[in-house]
């Protein structure tokens, strides 16, 4: 059997594949070969390992058989982190992915993750999805084109994903109102947006963060945040530019770190748990630090 190209479709954490068969079907071109496994239901729950073990022998098998396809894959939550593993360990394959499709994807690691398991011993499924892949993404994005698509229902997440963590350096990215989590799967306006960007519409700017939001999320244990809270912090260190830090401690005692625009704006949500508390501290003593050497050395 021959086609365009071959589509994989990969579903996530406690799904089926059945709803991604739906978005392939809508999407693929009538000679598309659509490849959509649907994984163990409960092994979805436990580690992520042997399910990026069993993507990958399919993926392997069917690109061998059809050695002369180009490939587009989307991915929809774990499956697009599965996918990024997959595509990690097979750099070879780059050159014939045409396009990657991040459908509300904790690529910076999804918070409920690291809520299910603060100290980081390994509780099933949650610390393979707290994890922060946003490296690993970035440089694949910059040899393929990749899109990333986060919904919105309650102003910074789509009930399970904070947009903050679907932001991908290098990437293109769209954020869609009042879609949440399990209808990003197969919503209309989700197959429109990679439809366009299939055609070679250029849906936004590829994400450059500003220089503070890096070094922010290069705390230890920072974890991309809602921006809720946003409003409730107080600033902490404002920089030379205008930009400042704001602070904001829950009644959980959870310190949640935000970066400002000089316009009031919030650029970067994150919070930091008990374990890395002290690591907080330092590095935001180390940034302030540097910032006023930086600023004297200029004066």
């Amino acid at each position: 059997m021959t086609g365009d190209y071959i589509l994989f479709a990969q579903h996530g954490w406690a799904d089926t594949n059945q709803s991604m068969m739906s978005l392939a079907g809508q999407l693929a071109s009538t000679e598309a070969q659509i490849v959509a496994p649907s994984l163990n239901y409960a092994m979805t729950w436990l580690r992520i390992a042997p399910l990026i073990d069993e993507v990958d022998a399919l993926a392997t098998a069917t690109l061998a058989r059809q050695p002369a396809l180009p490939v587009r894959i989307v991915g929809h939550s774990m499956g697009g982190l599965i996918w990024l593993e997959v595509l990690n360990r097979h750099p070879e394959w780059w050159p014939r992915v045409e396009f990657l499709v991040l459908v509300g994807s904790p690529v910076g690691g999804a918070d409920l993750g690291r809520i299910l398991d603060p100290l980081q011993v390994g509780v099933g499924i949650a610390a393979d999805l707290g994890r922060d892949r946003r490296p690993l993404a970035a440089r694949i994005a910059a040899a393929i084109a990749t899109l990333s698509i986060a919904g919105d229902i309650d102003g910074g997440s789509d009930g399970t994903i904070p947009v903050e963590s679907t932001r991908v350096p290098n990437a293109q990215f769209v954020c869609l109102s009042g879609i949440n989590h399990p209808a990003l799967r197969c919503h209309p306006e989700v197959v429109e947006q990679i439809q366009q960007f299939w055609g070679g519409g250029s849906l936004s700017a590829p994400l450059l963060p500003h220089p503070l939001v890096d070094q922010l999320r290069q705390i230890p244990g920072m974890t991309d945040a809602h921006r809720r809270d946003f409003g409730r912090a107080a600033a902490w260190h404002t920089f030379a530019d205008g930009t400042s830090i704001r602070l904001w401690q829950s009644p959980l005692g959870v310190h949640h770190v935000f970066l400002a625009s000089p316009q009031g704006d919030c650029l970067y949500s994150g919070y930091v748990g008990w374990l890395h508390l002290t690591e907080m501290w330092h590095s935001l003593e180390a940034l302030r630090a540097e910032a006023d050497r930086s600023q004297s050395q200029e004066g």
